[in-house]
């Protein structure tokens, strides 16, 4: 029977490597063309691979968090095997190199059924449940053993809000069952949870030790009175179409960040180690360091300087969404020349952000809170805002750094002038008295 040996694609951007995430199938299995049968973790993107035949799976090349070099074998397929066996569901697949980056696979019909009212039932005794990566990665740290949990997502597939049931049910006092170690993976004894680390926690455990240990970091924190960049964003909110999401301050901040780099070009830049080259951007690639359920991860804002605070904040919502639904292009999570990270009400007064290699800079917002400042001579209460920024001190002087951040915080605090440089739309900016 003829047999089609699969080989780990270039996914791009020079991967050498990529590790396993998950097996959607195993040896046995009948598949079906464009079928997702594995999860791969590329340097910063889980990215699903389809079967590039229908036939029956032969063999898997190695487990959960092995690491793949390109071009060795991943699978081997059979290529007449489905004439006597009902297929899987497929999956279409759009991505280049064969992969699409984050997609939802159709499950598959053999491994879960549903009842007679048409809800998802568990998977039999033995089979693997179907489930994001997201999902499966927090039902192993909270304990739940996904077997035992019924799906209600297309064909049985288990959803978030089905593992949240799953969870308060244990609480409230409902048995469920526990994770169980698999290939001596993970183990759970006397209270103490081993979670193996692998896929996008490897990545960022691997990034974060590098850009530590090889950069020398200079941090510079800085106060800045926002109370008149509040007073706009609430004037700008008061005229948003219903509907439209309210403005933060990230499209605000980044949109001053764009102003500032134009004086500071060698802060929107790459050091390039191999080389030993260090390469200036005209552009600017904005990174979002955006929390998700994977961790910590930086879709890019593309040529930030060429939007307009509408279409920036608009952009930055969509591609911090991508994000978090593992929904990103690998090209949409590469590539930024400055990253600008926030924790929001959880910001604190102060914070030390690693870089993100190979840029030579990132931005960091804290909370805003109101305090007691002097203001013009009188104590006055002021809404305040500390940036703690992170720099390469290889390429970036102490000097230039806080040069940097002193012109940022002048365009925060003196925001009209801001303003007229963000706003294109007139019906937007007439009622703020802000000529266009």
């Amino acid at each position: 029977m003829p047999r089609l040996v699969f080989k780990l694609p270039d996914l791009g951007e020079g991967t050498v490597t990529a590790e396993i995430v998950a097996w959607r199938v195993k040896p046995g299995d009948v598949v079906t063309e464009d079928q997702p049968f594995a999860e791969m973790s590329t340097e910063k993107a889980v990215v699903e691979l389809p079967a590039p035949v229908a036939g029956r799976v032969v063999s898997l090349a190695g487990k959960a968090g092995d690491s793949i070099a390109v071009g060795a074998e991943l699978a081997v397929f059979e290529t007449d095997a489905l004439a006597s066996l009902e297929p899987a569901a497929a999956s279409p697949a759009t991505a280049a190199h064969g992969v699409t980056a984050g997609a939802v696979a159709s499950p598959d019909s053999r491994h879960l059924s549903r009842d007679g009212n048409g809800n998802g039932t568990s998977a039999a005794s033995g089979e693997r449940p179907r489930a994001s990566p997201a999902t499966r990665r927090r039902a192993h740290e909270a304990g739940v053993d996904l077997t035992g949990v019924a799906g209600t997502g297309p064909g049985g597939r288990i959803q978030s809000g089905d593992l949240d049931a799953a969870m308060a049910a244990r609480t409230a006092g409902t048995p469920v069952a526990r994770v169980q170690p698999a290939d001596g993976a993970g183990s759970q004894h006397a209270g103490v949870h081993e979670i193996e680390v692998f896929g996008v926690r490897r990545l960022i455990a691997q990034r974060m030790s590098e850009a530590k240990r090889t950069i020398p970091h200079f941090a510079y924190v800085e106060e800045v009175d926002i109370t008149a960049l509040e007073a706009l964003r609430q004037q700008l909110n008061a005229q948003l179409a219903p509907g439209t999401p309210a403005l933060t301050y990230l499209p605000l901040v980044v949109i001053a960040l764009v102003r500032t780099l134009r004086h500071f070009p060698q802060c929107n830049a790459h050091y390039d180690a191999a080389r030993n080259v260090l390469r200036r951007f005209d552009a600017v690639h904005a990174g979002i360091a955006t929390q998700t359920a994977d961790g910590l991860k930086v879709p890019v804002v593309r040529d930030a300087q060429a939007l307009d605070l509408a279409g920036l904040a608009a952009e930055i919502r969509r591609v911090a969404a991508a994000a978090r639904g593992n929904t990103a292009r690998r090209d949409e999570l590469t590539g930024s020349t400055i990253t600008v990270t926030s924790l929001g009400k959880l910001g604190g007064i102060v914070s030390t952000p690693i870089l993100n290699s190979p840029e030579v800079a990132i931005i960091g917002l804290n909370k805003a809170v109101e305090r007691p400042v002097v203001y013009r001579g009188s104590v006055a209460v002021r809404l305040m805002m500390n940036l703690s920024s992170s720099f390469d001190h290889r390429f970036v002087d102490g000097f230039d750094a806080a040069a940097m951040i002193q012109d940022l915080k002048q365009r925060l605090e003196q925001p009209a002038a801001l303003a007229v440089a963000a706003v294109s739309d007139t019906r937007i900016a007439a009622p703020l008295g802000i000529q266009s």
